[in-house]
């Protein structure tokens, strides 16, 4: 009477696994995408939020401001003043370009998704700013002074939630890694600007890039659930033109 009983339980245990293997490999990389594309970000965020708001000094804010410094000259003045502008209104007017390039295609899902990203991270940076209201750095007069809170760098979060936004957009393509190349440079480019500048803490971009980039997979996470990545319907296959 037990016999079926006992050949049955490794059968069940064998399809149980055979169930968690197909699930994890349906959705291994968003899974992956979603520890490495937000839960990690979101922790450091996290623990750089936690010492602001404690009125806690990093021990690598000043020497690296104090490093970048270092290389002060006109010409770098000039260059990293027009990265810094770039990183603000340029990407602004490149996000506005994106959603309505986008909508003209017709395609409603990615369009939402990267109006959902922009406006978003914006909205989160001006409360975070309000809520942490952390001073700007103060170890030399800047050539290009800030009036705002400093903690988390807006450059730094718009310039990653552009970046991240564009890289997903892109992935299905044969151009996703020239743009993670160009979009590695930017954002470093960006957030180098404003510590050359003197108006962030290296914490202050690292926190930006880390919030916008945490937004953007939670955002794409949310929109893309039904389908593997832009530019498919639900079935899986590319839209016939």
């Amino acid at each position: 009477m037990h016999e079926p009983r006992v050949e049955a339980a490794p059968a069940g245990a064998q399809s149980g696994v055979r169930a968690i293997a197909g699930l994890l490999r349906r959705n291994g990389r968003r899974i992956a995408l979603l520890f490495a594309g937000m839960l990690l970000p979101l922790w450091i965020f996290a623990e750089l939020a936690d010492e602001v708001h404690e009125l806690e000094q990093f021990v690598f804010d000043d020497p690296i401001l104090l490093r970048a410094h270092a290389f002060a000259g006109p010409g770098l003045d000039h260059f990293f003043l027009l990265v810094s502008r770039i990183g603000y209104e340029g990407v602004a007017v490149i996000d506005l370009l994106i959603v309505v390039s986008v909508l003209a295609m017709r395609r409603w899902r990615e369009a939402t998704f990267a109006a959902v990203a922009f406006v978003g991270s914006a909205l989160l940076n001006l409360g975070a700013k309000q809520f942490f209201q952390r001073h700007r750095p103060t170890l030399w007069e800047s050539i290009s002074p800030e009036g705002t809170f400093s903690f988390p760098s807006g450059h730094a979060m718009g310039s990653m939630t552009l970046a991240a936004t564009v890289v997903l957009l892109a992935w299905p393509t044969r151009a996703r890694w020239p743009m993670i190349a160009l979009m590695v440079a930017f954002t470093w480019l960006v957030g180098y600007s404003r510590i050359y500048l003197g108006v962030h803490f290296p914490s202050d971009i690292l926190a930006g890039w880390m919030a916008g980039a945490a937004w953007v997979v939670a955002a794409y996470l949310a929109l893309f659930h039904r389908v593997l990545h832009p530019w498919q319907e639900r079935g899986g296959q590319p839209p016939q033109r």
